[in-house]
């Protein structure tokens, strides 16, 4: 996808998440949106930095990449978010296009699913907002999951 599909997908990632962690339409929520969203569009936007350092769809999107913003805040205490915008930038481009990322940079061969659209076609836009609420979705199975699994009772004795 292109810079605007990613910035979309970032903000609209970025507020969602912020709302799935805390959905109570107050003071804390709007923190938490400001909390999650601002490193989530800063990670989302920075694989695409490789379109003037390196090579494009290989020197930042990759595992190692991903890896270091992981660790970045077990080692640092900060930055907690970022790697949730790597993430979903390397899941935009491997859903919603057409070609490759090299995970496994420097070895250069691409890998790719076989769905997406070009970057130039009018579907960019309506397929990332799909894959976005795809992403949405899955956040609140996994931040949710344990409120809508209900206790299974114990075994009688």
């Amino acid at each position: 996808m292109n810079e605007r599909e990613h910035a979309i997908n970032a903000v609209l990632l970025g507020v969602g998440l912020g709302v799935i962690i805390t959905p109570t339409l107050d003071a804390e929520m709007v923190r938490n949106v400001g909390m999650v969203a601002i490193p989530v569009v800063l990670g989302a936007l920075f694989p695409d930095l490789d379109t003037s350092f390196g090579t494009h769809r290989q020197t930042f999107h990759n595992l190692l990449t991903l890896g270091v913003f992981a660790a970045f805040p077990l080692v640092y205490g900060n930055l907690h978010y970022v790697w949730i915008g790597v993430l979903t930038h390397f899941t935009l481009d491997l859903l919603g296009n057409v070609r490759g990322l090299a995970f496994l940079y420097p070895y250069s061969e691409e890998y790719d699913v076989p769905v997406g659209v070009t970057t130039s076609s009018r579907w960019a836009l309506p397929v990332t907002l799909v894959v976005t609420a795809f992403e949405l979705g899955a956040a609140v199975v996994l931040v949710h999951l344990p409120e809508l699994v209900p206790a299974v009772p114990p075994l009688p004795v």
